[in-house]
């Protein structure tokens, strides 16, 4: 299973004809999805009025495909063409075989025709129906695919988003597997280096010419590494690297995994500046700190 990223855009969008008893009905539409990082799952649709019936069943869409990330999801349809819906007006029908009686029976003349008096303006009036619930309905049907069709394509784009992501995250653990070796083969993490580096400094604030017990200058040198000791940390950031790319190598939603662990490589870090005795560790160490906090940012992305 690939790593998805919880960053991603899709717009699925066209026309359709809908058939109605007075006709055929068009309609454009068009689904706007955009998603962005966030700690759960949360979900804000903006649907076209006269279409919320279909938002259970786009709400179970979003819910089986995505497991985090902040998703608005916008709806926009418009009535392009209706089925024209004719209506006789009775009003003026009667006003106008009224006036064609008394034109008749003062001028004489044939009977005016069925099509003559439809022809006139105002018999006949046509008006564009609005889409009922029907239409509505039969329409929504084919939104809700629509919609599924655009979360695929958003998965997409996010797991796209997520390859990217998982590249950047294994270089940055290769980063801080160098730079755990750098501290853990220091030279200065050697008893005889602390040793000296001991000695230098109590001759320089009592005296070069001070008289230093060789053993109890051993002692002290032994103390002084066992407190410096960065070997447990070093052996918890390994570990933390090996399973840091087990989640990587697993895929799927591992972004909360990731994070808690890239919160771990951090106080390891911290404490390994902490019990540094050295100036090649502690710029190790710094280094490490720097890459930990790059790698938290990229997580922050993942599902």
């Amino acid at each position: 299973m690939t790593l998805a990223s919880m960053t991603g855009f899709a717009r699925r969008s066209g026309t359709t004809e809908v058939d109605t008893e007075a006709g055929s009905a068009s309609f454009s539409w068009g689904w706007e999805l955009r998603s962005v990082n966030g700690r759960g799952l949360d979900f804000k649709l903006r649907l076209a009025s006269g279409y919320e019936a279909i938002e259970p069943q786009v709400r179970e869409c979003l819910t089986k495909a995505l497991a985090r990330g902040n998703v608005s999801a916008t709806l926009s349809v418009e009535q392009v063409s209706a089925p024209a819906a004719v209506r006789l007006n009775a009003a003026v029908l009667e006003g106008v075989l009224a006036a064609a009686d008394t034109v008749r029976s003062r001028l004489g003349g044939a009977p005016v025709s069925v099509e003559g008096i439809l022809g006139l303006r105002g018999v006949l009036e046509t008006a564009e129906s609005t889409s009922d619930d029907a239409m509505r309905a039969e329409l929504g049907g084919m939104l809700v695919e629509a919609f599924a069709a655009a979360v695929d394509d958003l998965l997409v784009m996010r797991r796209t988003e997520g390859k990217a992501v998982a590249g950047a995250l294994s270089r940055h653990l290769d980063t801080i597997e160098a730079l755990v070796d750098v501290a853990e083969h220091s030279p200065a993490r050697r008893p005889e280096a602390i040793r000296q580096r001991l000695a230098a400094d109590i001759r320089r604030i009592v005296g070069a010419d001070a008289g230093l017990d060789p053993d109890r200058l051993h002692q002290e040198a032994v103390l002084l590494a066992s407190r410096a000791d960065i070997q447990e940390e070093i052996d918890r950031l390994r570990a933390h690297i090996e399973q840091a790319r087990g989640l990587l190598a697993g895929g799927g939603a591992v972004g909360r995994r990731l994070d808690f662990l890239a919160q771990e490589f951090g106080r390891e870090a911290n404490t390994l500046c902490a019990k540094s005795n050295d100036v090649d560790i502690t710029r190790a160490g710094l280094d490490l700190k720097a890459t930990i906090e790059q790698l938290r940012e990229q997580i922050q992305n993942l599902e």
